[in-house]
């Protein structure tokens, strides 16, 4: 049996422009994938765009979730802002409300929700901010996060369903936490390809220090995270596809 007890999906942060400004090739990347994070105004996207994005998904079949991030277009949402857990909370339901207005035009479910950013660090590093965070999310929906840490504990604690991450183009710290860049960095797909074979085969992973880590999953479904914005996404995806193609079929044909 597998280190991962379920098939591998594969989620990509989506609808990240704002006004003419375009970040990820987005319409390249919705056919590959199972999982969108939507952005929701506050790190990137905005009204048309989210609506753009939501009508894409729903032509191939995507599940759509939220991508709620700290107040920072600038910075997208990368670097650390200190809110009190009420306007957390208060920030995470408006951006959250507003991707479900259009996906409630378009008659698709709110699948699931997804912190971005450093905020999703900062959940991790701190309980008052995770709690803050999934107060904002809608009773029972699902929230994708990292296993392991406070947001698997918060998540339990407050009955929220938990999908856990892995990540195709994101590298991680000894303690299995994620290295956060202000500005994603490219990747051979060959590296890609071992990075994540070794997830997703064996809930490993080498540490930037050069240790292997053991990636607590457990029972959890998982979806592998890549990012719209780092260079070469359309490659980086396509070799995360192979891999997880391969590892479904392998042990999940008839899923």
């Amino acid at each position: 049996m597998p280190a991962i007890k379920h098939p591998v999906k594969i989620n990509v942060d989506l609808g990240e422009g704002y006004g003419n400004f375009k970040c990820g090739p987005d319409e390249e990347l919705i056919p590959l994938i199972d999982h969108a994070n939507v952005a929701c105004g506050f790190h990137a996207g905005d009204p048309l765009i989210m609506h753009q994005t939501v009508l894409a998904c729903k032509k191939h079949n995507i599940a759509v979730g939220a991508h709620p991030g700290l107040p920072d277009i600038q910075g997208f949402g990368r670097r650390e802002i200190k809110m009190s857990p009420e306007e957390l909370t208060a920030a995470v339901r408006y951006q959250v409300g507003a991707l479900k207005a259009f996906l409630d035009a378009e008659d698709v479910p709110l699948h699931h929700v997804k912190p971005h950013g450093v905020l999703y660090g900062m959940m991790y590093r701190d309980r008052e901010v995770c709690r803050a965070v999934y107060a904002g999310v809608p009773k029972g929906t699902t929230v994708f996060g990292l296993a392991g840490t406070l947001h698997e504990e918060v998540a339990k604690e407050l009955g929220l369903p938990f999908v856990a991450e892995l990540y195709g183009d994101v590298k991680y710290n000894s303690d299995k936490t994620l290295v956060i860049d202000r500005k994603k960095k490219p990747w051979h797909p060959d590296d890609i390809k071992k990075h994540v074979q070794s997830q997703v085969e064996n809930a490993t992973v080498i540490a930037v220090t050069g240790e292997e880590l053991q990636l607590p999953i457990g029972d959890y479904e998982v979806s592998l995270c890549c990012h719209s914005d780092s260079p070469g996404a359309v490659e980086i995806v396509k070799a995360a596809r192979d891999i997880v193609d391969q590892f479904n079929s392998k042990h999940f044909p008839n899923a």
